[in-house]
């Protein structure tokens, strides 16, 4: 279901979005893990020792020496570890038939995972990691800038960071709304399918980008509906990627706004239903907007 935006909540969450940008590409670079990973170097089990541990599909977010970080749709974070026994191939070809061995440098951040684990206690190795060969030369081309550099992309997405904390500088083209189960961040099989109508739709326009906002109703602290809306946004943007194929280059940083700007009353259980959710607004620059406007006439 489309809705038009308000303009002043997205104002708010584009000033948020400000104060990461300009470190988004970096940070595609090699993140840091997060600062709750102990950095000292840890002796691994013997894998012959190790049970079989779940199997996690999610997008690495992070490197660090023989560990990776995979969040996944969820907006779950798992730490686990690479070793010289972690087999790592790509598929592609006709029903993924076609397999080609690497090693664990083709793990790029941004990289869509599927990982077969050995666990013992709370530690998890990567037995078998597994991606498609697509979103590897796509991880690639983003990260070295070869093949097509992505010129306009990356004229795009320069411009944008000396504008984006101005809302006017573009126009909100349409804003479709996700809802969510209290305390959850899981989509749901509607929220699935608006997701996918609404990255579809965007794709018939120009240079459109989207804007991806959390929200959550009044119950909770202020942490963890802070928290909850960052893992909302977050499930919305891997599924955006991962199953509605949106390109991570056409997507702003993303905005955890908690209980700001309700859209209805939270004294109610009705108006809570409705704050609990995520905006995907489709933002296209004005300049490019009214030349395509002007084109459109004649």
């Amino acid at each position: 279901m489309q809705f038009h935006a308000k303009p002043s909540g997205i104002r708010l969450a584009m000033a948020a979005m400000a104060l990461s940008a300009s470190t988004a590409l970096v940070a595609q670079q090699g993140e840091p893990l997060r600062a709750d990973v102990a950095s000292e170097a840890e002796a691994l089990p013997d894998p012959a020792t190790m049970t079989k541990g779940p199997e996690i599909k999610g997008v690495l977010t992070a490197r660090q020496g023989d560990r990776i970080q995979v969040q996944t749709a969820d907006g779950a974070r798992t730490i686990l570890y690479v070793s010289d026994q972690t087999s790592v191939r790509a598929t592609g070809g006709l029903f993924g038939a076609s397999r080609t061995k690497l090693d664990t440098g083709a793990l790029l951040n941004g990289l869509p995972l599927t990982i077969k684990t050995l666990q013992s206690g709370e530690t998890l190795v990567a037995d078998q990691i597994t991606f498609k060969n697509t979103d590897f030369k796509t991880a690639s081309m983003i990260r070295t800038g070869t093949a097509q550099q992505f010129a306009e992309q990356s004229a795009a997405t320069e411009a944008l960071r000396g504008r984006m904390g101005d809302i006017d500088q573009y126009n909100v083209k349409a804003t479709t709304n996700v809802y969510f189960d209290t305390a959850q961040a899981k989509l749901s099989e509607q929220a699935k399918a608006e997701l996918c109508a609404a990255a579809g739709s965007a794709e018939q326009m120009d240079n459109a980008l989207m804007l991806v906002v959390g929200y959550t109703d009044s119950d909770g602290d202020e942490d963890f509906n802070q928290q909850l809306s960052e893992k909302r946004a977050a499930s919305v943007i891997n599924y955006l990627q991962q199953v509605c194929k949106w390109k991570p280059y056409r997507m702003l940083t993303p905005a955890g706004m908690a209980e700001a700007d309700p859209v209805a009353d939270n004294m109610t259980e009705e108006g809570k239903a409705q704050n609990r959710r995520v905006a995907v607004n489709i933002l296209v620059s004005k300049a490019v907007d009214g030349l395509y406007a002007e084109n459109t006439a004649r």
